[in-house]
This record gives C-alpha cells, sequence and structure tokens, in this order.
C-alpha cells in the first residue's frame, strides 16, 4: 500500500523523486533565518502586490548559511525566471551581456561571490541596476559609436562571504541588504529531521540533536554530517541512526562534542605542546603543522576564534583556558608580560 508523508507541506510518496536536494523551495519551507525571512517575505508581497520587479538584494554572511537558498526560493515566490552567474567567471563586461541581455520582465539576475567581479564589469552593473539599460561601444577610435540597448526590468540578488571587498558605489546599490547570521541548535535539529526524512533514512531524536550540536551552526555542515551518518548506518547499522551509531560515526569522522574536527585539535595541540599555548605567529604555527598559511587563516582558524578557543594578540596567536580544557590539558603557569594572565585568571 503507498506510504504517504508530509514534509514542510508537499506530499512525499515513494514512487516520486528521491528529492535528493536537500535545499528548500520556498520561504515557507526554510527553517531559521526568520527575521530576515519575514522582512522578505514583506518585500515580495508588496512588490507583487503593485506589479513591479522586487528591488534589487545583496546578502552577505559565511558560507552555509542560506544565501544562495534565498536566491532560488525568491524566484518561486514571485514567478519569475532566473540566470545564475559567478562573480569569478564575469571578468569583462562581454561576459554579462548575454545575463543581462536574456532577461525578461521582472526576471532574477543571481550573480554569487559577486565580491570577486572586477571593477570593469561592476561599473558596468551601474547603469544596469538603476537605469536598466547598457552602452555597447562599437567600432574603434574616431568610427567608435555608443548604442544604448534597454533592458527589462530586473532583479540582481548578489551574495558575497566578504561584504567588506564590495565597493561603496555597488553595495549602495542594492536595496535590500541582508546579513545572515549562524543558526541556534533547536532550528539545525529541526533542518536535520526534514533532511532525514527527504533522505529516507531513520533517525532517533537524540542523534538529531547531536547532529545541531556539533555542525558549528550552519546548516550545509549538518547536512554533510548527515549524509555521513546515513552512509555509515547503511554500512553498518541497517539504516537507522541511534545516539550509539551517530557517536561511533562522528567518532570515526574526528568531530568532536564543539564540532572540531582534526585540524582544529591539531593546531590547539601544536600551539600548547610547541609553543605552551602563545603568542605564536601564524608562520611559526603553519611551519611547524607543515601545513600553508592560508589553510590556517581561512580554513581552521575562523571556527577557533567563534568558538573562543583561540585569540589573535599583536604578539601573536593564543589558547584560551576554554581551549585547555577541551583537550584536557593543564595550562601554563603565566609569565609577566605575556599577556596570559588575562586568559587564564
Amino acid at each position: 500500500m503507498p506510504r504517504e508523508t508530509v514534509l514542510g507541506g508537499v506530499p512525499e510518496t515513494p514512487g516520486e523523486d528521491d528529492d535528493r536536494d536537500l535545499r528548500p523551495q520556498t520561504m515557507r519551507d526554510m527553517v531559521g533565518q526568520r527575521e530576515v525571512r519575514e522582512r522578505l517575505e514583506i518585500a515580495v508581497d508588496a512588490a507583487q502586490k503593485r506589479g513591479e520587479p522586487l528591488g534589487h538584494i545583496l546578502f552577505d554572511g559565511p558560507p552555509g548559511l542560506g544565501k544562495t537558498t534565498f536566491a532560488h526560493c525568491i524566484p518561486n515566490e514571485m514567478g519569475a525566471t532566473k540566470q545564475m552567474a559567478n562573480g569569478a567567471g564575469l571578468t569583462a563586461p562581454k561576459d554579462l551581456l548575454p545575463y543581462l541581455t536574456n532577461l525578461s520582465e521582472g526576471s532574477i539576475l543571481f550573480i554569487d561571490e559577486v565580491h570577486r567581479v572586477p571593477r570593469s564589469v561592476e561599473e558596468y552593473l551601474y547603469t544596469a541596476m538603476e537605469d536598466f539599460r547598457i552602452d555597447i561601444v562599437l567600432g574603434d577610435g574616431v568610427n567608435a559609436r555608443t548604442l544604448n540597448m534597454p533592458l527589462k526590468r530586473f532583479t540582481l540578488i548578489g551574495a558575497t562571504t566578504r561584504a567588506g571587498m564590495l565597493s561603496a558605489p555597488l553595495r549602495d546599490r542594492f536595496q535590500i541588504r541582508e546579513h545572515l547570521g549562524f543558526y541556534d541548535t533547536a532550528d539545525l535539529t529541526e533542518i536535520v529531521r526534514r533532511n532525514a526524512k527527504k533522505l529516507k533514512v531513520r533517525l532517533d531524536e537524540d542523534a538529531a540533536q547531536m547532529i545541531a550540536s556539533r555542525c558549528r551552526g550552519t546548516p550545509r555542515v549538518a547536512n554533510n554530517l548527515l549524509r555521513w551518518l546515513r552512509d555509515y548506518a547503511d554500512s553498518r547499522a541497517n539504516g537507522h541512526i541511534t545516539t550509539e551509531v551517530a557517536t561511533a560515526a562522528l567518532k570515526m569522522a574526528g568531530v568532536d562534542e564543539l564540532g572540531l574536527g582534526p585540524h582544529e585539535r591539531q593546531y590547539l595541540d601544536t600551539l600548547m605542546r610547541v609553543f605552551s599555548g602563545g603568542p605564536a605567529g601564524i608562520e611559526a604555527i603553519a611551519h611547524t603543522m607543515n601545513v600553508a598559511v592560508d589553510t590556517l587563516t581561512d580554513d581552521v582558524e575562523p571556527f577557533l576564534l567563534r568558538s573562543e578557543l583561540l585569540v589573535r594578540t599583536p604578539r601573536g596567536r593564543m589558547a584560551t583556558a576554554k581551549a585547555y580544557n577541551h583537550l584536557q590539558k593543564t595550562p601554563p603557569k603565566p609569565t609577566t608580560g605575556d599577556g596570559q594572565s588575562q586568559l587564564f585568571d
């Protein structure tokens, strides 16, 4: 007999597509970012009532928090077509032309990593965003002439992990600017529950909460952990993710109670063991670990800093008392003038 379950208001039956894409399709299906979602729903509703395109939108925030998800949901809410581009791929104005000229009335152009758009392309966007036109130069020298081409009224959605790298003229042309923050454990638990149903995996409530508590406040990390636990359960636990199965799988993956991975723990261990907890320069730590400096600053340190396990001082990196407690190590006795007395008082 066919089994039907309801997930986010959408019926799901075994005969339908396996639904491997865990991304919500409408803002009603999204969990978390409530204030951002409410403001966007108001803007979408107002634009629809006026029969106008939505104002240009800029999303910023760390990776994996839903910028691209919002960019997919908004066209679905508006009933509009969308085009996708990446800032790194728009190296010259001519790369932008196919996107702009193919836009229909009210359609949406999404540019991911918009801070990587070169200045020449960025300046080309100014008139497109404000006046909905572009100027095309034909010919060279004295024979050159400018062709003014009107565009359909559209909405530009930009997403960036580094809003500070955007120039002020481009940033100010976005009427709506939203910053996405990290998710709390309750919202992440609900996301894990819903996605477990989409993946058709049995997941105990305690296991869902365990995933939510170790995913660094980021839905993308939660989904990655859920997929790993599904593989582990299918291989060794008949497809059922219990608390014991989740504990064993996360231990094998090297993810501890705070969500730290092997590289973060190795970083802290090196800082404590070799440099007595710091202060130590990032290059010295990188050479000792035999990894690139960029790997540490971009991949390892951000979560340690956010978790208050590491601090950056003018003299270098230092491990905090919380880091010593987490790794179950005894902090060194502070010496006069090294700055550690402020961390271990």
